[in-house]
């Protein structure tokens, strides 16, 4: 289990300018995939943080500016998906595994 905030009761997304969020939705087949562990990498695969996509696939993180990537993991794989977190700003990103 991690120590993360259940991603279905997260408040409203707010963004200071201080901050960078990468935040987004894991689906398959075109529907969300909830359960699935989303870990945050940093550019050289170093491990930062992870949280379960909530029911609706959603995920948020709060991150540095700079390029990350998605390990999303799921029953039967796992995908990559590359983000780059801009400070004051948040970032959407679709991870989308295969059928």
């Amino acid at each position: 289990m991690c120590g993360a905030p259940d991603q279905d009761t997260l408040p409203a997304l707010e963004v200071s300018t201080k901050e960078a969020v990468v935040h987004g939705f894991v689906t398959r087949a075109g529907s969300p995939l909830g359960g699935a562990y989303v870990r945050l990498l940093g550019s050289t695969g170093d491990f930062t943080a992870e949280v379960q996509s909530s029911a609706t696939g959603y995920f948020r993180f709060y991150a540095a500016e700079g390029d990350w990537t998605l390990r999303t993991l799921y029953r039967g794989g796992s995908v990559d998906t590359s983000v780059t977190a801009v400070q004051g700003q948040a970032v959407e990103a679709t991870v989308v595994v295969p059928d």
